[in-house]
């Protein structure tokens, strides 16, 4: 098999599995994120003052990802960016808002969101091993959704991709979107998103107070990981059963 195809082939079985195969990497940080609790570093403000707000810069930082994420999908007609594993969906191609500052805005969006509990662990290795990680996993579905995109698009979406950058956006570029922001399309597709946030931060602060056997959790993270669960259950029931969420052509 040619690497071309190998490439393919390995993007989209990493496509149909990219919700799923990261929580492993989650597990691990959790892990390594216990030993730092237990060996009290190398995290230098670990057990100061200033751990608080380092947590609070590692959540800025996933909610940076969301922002991201939010604003593109926000900002997208239906059949387009989508949280689809079956198969790749383009009913047409994206090219203003955050698709024309970088041509994968959604996994960008993810990287963000992946890499504040990342920072969290406190451990550098970690943190540089998580990125080579994201970079090799979400290379080879990058390649195989723009392959699907070119076989779909042909030339429009060549000259399009040719001055957009791939992963690190070029503000230089942006375009106003042709849409306006839907609020209806962001609650129905990334309802999950905010609860996930919280909730792993909320998971990884518990138990590192856990194991040092201390109960002052912090309280913000825990009202947050509720809040959003209640958001959540409230939406998904809204989108199974009603047409509230439901907008033309988004």
């Amino acid at each position: 098999m040619a690497l071309l195809e190998k490439f393919e082939k390995d993007g989209i079985w990493l496509f149909k599995y990219r919700s799923t195969l990261p929580i492993i990497i989650l597990i691990i940080g959790l892990i390594v994120y216990l030993q730092t609790a237990i060996q009290r570093g190398p995290l230098i403000i670990q057990g100061s003052a200033f751990e608080n707000y380092y947590m609070y810069f590692c959540l800025a930082v996933s909610f940076l990802g969301l922002f991201i994420r939010v604003y593109t999908v926000g900002h997208t007609p239906s059949n387009t960016s989508g949280r689809n594993t079956a198969e790749q969906v383009a009913d047409s191609l994206n090219t203003t808002g955050m698709y024309s500052i970088v041509r994968h805005p959604l996994y960008l969006g993810n990287f963000f969101m992946w890499f504040g509990p990342a920072l969290l662990t406190g451990q550098l290795w970690f943190v540089v091993s998580f990125c080579l990680f994201y970079w090799v996993y979400y290379e080879r579905i990058m390649f195989a959704e723009e392959q699907f995109l070119r076989r779909k698009f042909g030339t429009i979406y060549t000259d399009w991709a040719r001055s957009r950058p791939a992963f690190v956006p070029n503000f230089k570029n942006f375009v106003k979107p042709n849409l306006s922001f839907s609020w209806k399309k962001v609650l129905k597709k990334e309802k999950n998103g905010l609860l996930a946030v919280f909730l792993v931060f909320s998971l990884f602060d518990i138990a590192g107070k856990l194991i040092q056997q201390n109960t002052n959790f912090n309280y913000f993270l825990i009202a947050g990981c509720v809040l959003t669960l209640l958001m959540y259950v409230v939406l998904k029931y809204l989108k199974m059963n009603t047409l509230v969420l439901e907008e033309a052509g988004r």
